[in-house]
């Protein structure tokens, strides 16, 4: 109201300009830049639509005045920024003042007091302050950092006022320190109580019922019919409209700020953060800012091992071929796990989770299907399955682009006619049922099948015409004849109708098998006599017979090739050996640490596979019981640690595990189970202990060899989200979500700890921190973006002058923020886009876990924007964390909600052939196709089966399309984030993109003009 109430009194006055100066100024005293924008909005409305009193002189008056407002604000554009810290200078002053008197009175502070000092931290721009600064503290568990911060707003008022007032004046002292010089010199207003007055009158005017308000609507409403017939309305509204074109260039001036600045002497940078100013100062030996470059590194990745496997959501997922590997999936990655020769070979030709897998009868093709997903960009990532060859790991096929809802819920190929269709379930409301001539890539027939849960399909192995779906309450036989699918349900009749249909089989006669949620095994017959009373019509299937097989339910089958059957149970984890007649032979019980029963598979000789609820995969006999051959995570993972001086990498997840793994040989080493979920890790220098963080502030210190108990501490009662020893291992710091790091003295190899001391400033919590390498300082990033810079040696302070900090040379980089890796950030980020980020021993990369399910690759420093790098795929769900093995050969990843751990191996850069290109924003030629792949196996594997030449044709002729290299370039060149997919060396094919439905057009008509299956081929998405 004061605004307004200054116009009234000078709009006739000769003093117009110096009061609206004032009014500006009072707006940015508790309003920010957006805010502003707006109230000179409304100011300028009202300044034009003036009621009925005004004579016409003085309307003229307003418009003159008005446009010589436009020219000056048009002029002093650049000048907001400074007028703004100004402000916030004066009023940091202020406060420092009144925090002195109270602390002299020893008197309880006013009312007043907590608003203003609240006011001066939105004014400020400081590392990591704003109008819109993010809250202190969750106050709830949560493990993805998205989730901790929409948790963390709800605590974030309490905290502030929480914090004691020595813990203000000294975080108001290192503000003001993040102020350029500029800024410092400028002149700011004189330090009277009138910001204070103001504050408090704005308060009370939010407290109470205005007597008059003023509204844009009503008041152009009224204004408008007032002025209907006026001579000069017209020319008011031409005025308005050049008022908002004044609005539009001051919001496209804020807009420029939103890039990195550097300041005029070239003493720091500031790049924006939703909005907000990080200031980086720039090291001494940077003479000029503008020559650094940033390129591609040389190195490159290539996945070498995958650790885990996903049983626990889901189901006939294991199966053994004829090379005699192993095929599943975790993440976004098929493996192919030779167990003897301990090989990993990976098809990494989806986008997304894989969530359902099928083996052709020829048990060298596959089809895998894959959910729907979401790109960096928003745009959907379609389900789709990928038919494939398994020896040569080349795409034959994409199917349902476009055509899938949600995801891929089972599928399964025909046999009867050798497998030329294939039969999809999506995982839409209506469970959608396709069936599609695959090398064709044509769709037959699609039908509703239920709303309800559709857990299996499959083709009948004698009739190509008859589809089986079961699932909840439900068992369907369908008829296919042309695009139609007939439906007739199975008539329970006389026996029970089960909650749960779960799984399928069949019988040499044609008799199909259901197991139940009951433990019962259905066995379906078609009737083939006319139908009498009782019976049911010709043609229907019925129970013929039903056995009660597990306690709890039957939960897979699995039909052998001597015509015997093997059954898992779910609740008694038991495995029945069943003969010809149905007779139960042998059985065994997988022990209560594996979980239950989620997959069961025939194997080598008398060996079956067994994949299980607690994702492992077990290699057993009824003789000699079971043998792990693949295991990992039950939960999301965060935490990873690497040694320092062996091949052994740890990790702690939600699931309360904690794993040693050896990255040469590729097992587990060792695991243990603590009391709480893990979330974050650290080896002591000495290797002897490790040191891991809870989500309940306590922490554990665990032998390394014997993983026997060491020490257990408490830090607060919140997540631990850092853990990180000096160089000496002298200290330990612990990063919590309560905003402080506590700092430990260690002693005994890491056996012995005693609070050293505790460093207090932040204002949100604790993400990153590092040691410089004499232990005096420690570096930190939190969860509203702040760096600050701690002196460890004079008592853990808050270091002021943060300039003084710009040249040391820390002994590990994994902040995420700060001069030397600042360019990692894609433009427009949110702050939460990357987990984690560590720097490689020889200091020559960066390695980058982002919340799109990306490892990035960067050159070291990077310290420019929108810096190129090498990006790959593997992970399915937000990567959490990345570290470099301790020789600098292998980087490890790990997966959140995919529960993955990936083993990368750091490759040299091969010379470019003369066909390929860098990914560069200032090179215009086209980049490789994007098909383009290598088989990656720690074994040599039988080449492609599709000929040189045609693959040369194949490259050629994506290059001559005008429409797919548009899209590849789109997808490769990308100057705001990534400049290289790097498919050849590790990384998928990204068709979740544009490129997606036009390649897989071009590989249709590819294929639908070769003669053998071996020649559709694709060499993509190889491992």
């Amino acid at each position: 109201m004061k605004i307004f109430t200054e116009v009234n009194l000078c709009k006739n006055d000769f003093q117009f300009f110096s009061s609206f100066t004032r009014i500006i100024w009072y707006t940015f005293s508790y309003m920010s830049l957006n805010c502003f924008i707006s109230s000179l909005t409304n100011i300028l409305y009202f300044l034009i639509f003036i009621d009925d009193s005004i004579s016409a002189a003085s309307t003229s008056d307003v418009q003159d005045r008005l446009s010589a407002l436009e020219l000056r604000v048009q002029q002093q554009e650049d000048e907001i920024t400074v007028l703004k810290a100004a402000l916030a200078d004066v009023l940091r002053r202020l406060a420092i003042s009144e925090d002195h008197v109270a602390s002299v009175k020893k008197s309880v502070p006013s009312k007043g007091q907590p608003g203003l000092r609240e006011a001066i931290s939105m004014s400020c721009i400081t590392n990591g302050s704003g109008t819109n600064r993010k809250p202190s503290h969750t106050s709830s568990v949560s493990i993805a950092r998205k989730e901790t911060l929409s948790s963390a707003a709800k605590s974030g008022t309490e905290k502030k006022k929480e914090k004691p007032q020595g813990q203000r004046e000294k975080k108001e002292d290192s503000h003001s320190n993040d102020q350029s010089p500029q800024i410092r010199a400028s002149p700011s207003p004189q330090p009277s109580s009138q910001p204070l007055q103001i504050h408090r009158q704005t308060q009370e005017s939010k407290n109470s019922t205005p007597t008059k308000s003023i509204k844009r609507p009503s008041t152009a409403e009224k204004s408008h019919n007032s002025w209907e017939n006026s001579d000069d309305s017209r020319n008011k509204l031409l005025k308005a409209v050049s008022t908002s074109k004044l609005i539009s260039k001051v919001i496209k001036n804020t807009d420029k700020h939103k890039d990195v600045i550097i300041n005029q002497e070239g003493e720091y940078i500031k790049m924006f953060m939703r909005g907000r100013p990080i200031t980086m100062f720039i090291p001494s030996d940077v003479e000029n800012y503008d020559d650094i470059r940033t390129e591609l590194p040389p190195e490159k990745l290539k996945l070498e091992w995958v650790y885990g496997y996903r049983g626990k959501d889901c189901r006939a997922n294991v199966y053994l071929l004829p090379t005699g590997e192993i095929v599943y999936f975790i993440a976004s990655v098929v493996v192919l796990f030779n167990y003897e020769e301990r090989t990993q070979r990976h098809y990494l030709g989806h986008t997304d989770c894989v969530k359902c897998l099928a083996i052709h009868p020829d048990k060298i093709r596959i089809a895998t299907g894959q959910i729907a997903g979401v790109d960096k960009d928003g745009r959907p990532l379609q389900p789709h399955v990928r038919v494939w060859d398994s020896v040569s790991l080349s795409t034959l096929q994409i199917i349902g682009l476009g055509t899938f809802e949600r995801g891929v819920g089972c599928l399964d190929f025909s046999k009867a006619d050798s497998g030329v269709h294939l039969c999809v379930i999506d995982d839409s409301n209506e469970h959608m049922l396709t069936v599609w001539d695959w090398q064709k890539k044509s769709k037959g027939a699609e039908i509703k099948t239920t709303n309800e849960v559709v857990l299996a399909v499959g083709f009948h192995p004698t009739d190509a015409n008859i589809i089986i779906t079961c699932g909840k309450s439900h068992i369907f036989f369908w008829t296919w004849s042309g695009n139609s699918l007939t439906k007739k349900q199975g008539v329970f009749g006389k026996y029970e109708k089960p909650k749960f249909v779960q799984c399928l089989a069949f019988l040499g006669n044609g008799d199909v098998l259901a197991g139940d949620s009951g433990g019962v095994i259905l066995i379906w017959s078609k009737t083939t006599v006319e139908p009498t009373p009782g019976k049911g019509p010709k043609g229907v299937y019925q129970i013929s017979k039903q056995i009660k097989a597990h306690d709890g339910s039957v939960f897979t089958l699995c039909q052998m090739r001597n015509g015997m059957l093997l059954t898992g149970g779910g609740k008694d984890r038991k495995i029945i050996l069943w003969d010809h007649d149905l007779n139960p032979e042998r059985e065994i019980e997988v022990p209560d640490q594996y979980g239950t029963i989620r997959a069961v598979a025939e194997g080598k000789a008398d060996q079956f596979l067994v994949g299980t609820s607690r994702n492992f995969i077990l290699r057993g006999t009824f003789n000699d019981g079971f043998q792990i051959e693949v295991q990992g995570h039950t939960d999301e993972l965060w935490g990873l640690a690497t040694h320092p001086f062996k091949d052994l990498l740890l990790t702690c997840a939600q699931d309360r595990q904690v794993c040693m793994w050896n990255s040469v040989e590729h097992r587990l080493e060792w695991t243990r189970l603590l009391d709480e979920p893990g979330h974050c890790a650290d080896f002591h220098p000495s290797g002897t202990v490790v040191a891991i963080g809870t989500h309940s502030g306590r922490w554990f210190v665990l032998d390394a060899e014997t993983r026997d108990l060491v020490s257990i501490h408490t830090d607060g009662n919140e997540q631990l989200s850092v853990m990180r020893y000096s160089i000496d291992g002298t200290l330990l710091a612990v990063g919590s979500h309560d905003n402080f790091i506590y700092l430990y003295a260690v002693s005994e190899n890491g056996r012995k700890y005693s609070r050293h001391g505790k460093c207090t400033g932040h204002s949100s919590y604790i993400t990153h921190l590092d040691w410089s390498p004499d232990n005096k300082y420690i570096m930190s990033n939190s969860g509203d973006y702040e760096i600050l810079y701690w002196d460890i040696e004079h008592g853990c302070k808050l270091m002021r002058n943060r300039s003084e900090c710009k040249d040391i040379n820390w002994m590990t980089y994994t902040c995420v923020l700060g001069f030397q890796v600042f360019g990692v950030w894609p433009e427009g980020s949110d702050g939460t886009d990357i987990n984690a980020l560590v720097r490689s021993h020889n200091r020559k990369v960066i390695a980058v876990a982002d919340d799109f399910c990306k490892v990035h690759l960067f050159q070291y420093p990077c310290s420019k924007a929108k810096a190129p790098s090498h990006k790959y795929s593997a992970h399915s769900s937000h990567v959490t964390n990345v570290s470099f093995t301790h020789n600098d050969s292998h980087l490890i990843s790990t997966g959140g909600k995919d529960m993955s751990i990936i083993q990368w191996k750091l490759v040299e850069k091969l010379p470019l052939p003369q066909n390929e290109t860098l990914a560069d924003p200032t090179l215009t030629k086209a980049p490789p196709s994007s098909i383009e792949s290598v088989v990656q196996s720690d074994t040599p594997t039988p080449p492609p089966s599709q000929p040189l030449n045609e693959t040369a044709e194949e490259e050629s002729r994506i290059s001559s399309s005008p429409t797919l290299l548009e899209n590849s370039l789109e997808q490769t060149v990308e100057p705001s984030e990534d400049h290289s997919e790097d498919q050849s060396e590790g990384g998928s094919e990204d068709l979740g993109e544009p490129v997606y439905e036009e390649l897989a057009n071009e590989l249709s008509e590819e294929q639908s003009k070769a003669a053998l299956p071996g020649d559709q081929q694709d060499p993509s998405s190889l491992s």
